[in-house]
């Protein structure tokens, strides 16, 4: 039996005592957007999509690309360090045998209050049982999160009481994508499903470290509850 902290919330509100958790892996199936909404996301963040038969050079792009992606699948969201809101650098290690929720916020979006609200909720339930929810602002859709590092700190914990580890902005999608992301997108997305789509977007990740299931934003904190429980009981 190995015992594990619970990570000091961005908000402290409450004492969390250690927990004792057992580790057995666990598989969900991956979110895998359709081909017709791959597409529009590709056409409405400035993509062209052609469609063509591979061969030749583009054969061997094809195949480059699956073996960069298996490479990266072997990797865990453990072997990654990124900073807190605050800028301090945090190794993710810290969160081994933890089940984690990742999700990419905005404060002015209009999936904010449901979503904050109900992302509080669950922690609160499940923090003491291993769960952990790790938030990255984001301002990358319709520029909803415009504010500094410590103006979004301040608007999670003053209106929200969010007691979740807050992150630094990122940058999610495009050249400047946080290599987190990369992971997380390459592990839970594919050839066309890579993209996030918009503010709140979900990736759900075991004890060890692994992409088991991606929901699209519009999937509240809530709904994704069961799946929580099956990987904390795991």
């Amino acid at each position: 039996m190995a015992s594990f902290a619970v990570f000091s919330p961005i908000c402290p509100v409450f004492s969390q005592a250690k927990l004792n958790l057992n580790y057995k892996s666990s598989l969900f199936s991956s979110y895998k957007p359709t081909l017709s909404s791959t597409k529009s996301s590709f056409l409405q963040y400035g993509f062209s999509l052609p469609i063509s038969n591979f061969s030749g050079s583009s054969l061997k792009s094809k195949v480059m690309g699956t073996i960069s992606a298996r490479a990266a699948t072997e990797k865990t969201i453990h072997d990654f360090t990124v900073k807190d809101i605050d800028g301090k650098d945090v190794p993710l290690s810290k969160f081994k045998g933890k089940v984690l929720l990742i999700v990419n916020v905005a404060s002015r979006c209009g999936l904010t209050t449901s979503n904050y609200t109900e992302l509080s909720q669950v922690y609160e339930k499940y923090k003491t049982k291993g769960l952990e929810i790790l938030a990255f602002p984001c301002n990358q859709f319709g520029a909803q999160e415009p504010g500094s590092n410590p103006e979004i700190k301040q608007f999670a914990c003053t209106r929200f009481k969010a007691e979740f580890p807050i992150f630094d902005k990122v940058d999610v999608n495009g050249p400047n994508t946080a290599p987190v992301y990369q992971f997380l997108k390459s592990s839970a997305g594919g050839f066309l499903g890579d993209l996030v789509k918009w503010n709140f977007e979900k990736f759900l990740v075991d004890k060890n470290g692994k992409v088991v299931e991606r929901y699209p934003p519009t999937t509240s904190p809530i709904q994704i509850e069961k799946d929580i429980q099956k990987l904390l009981a795991a």
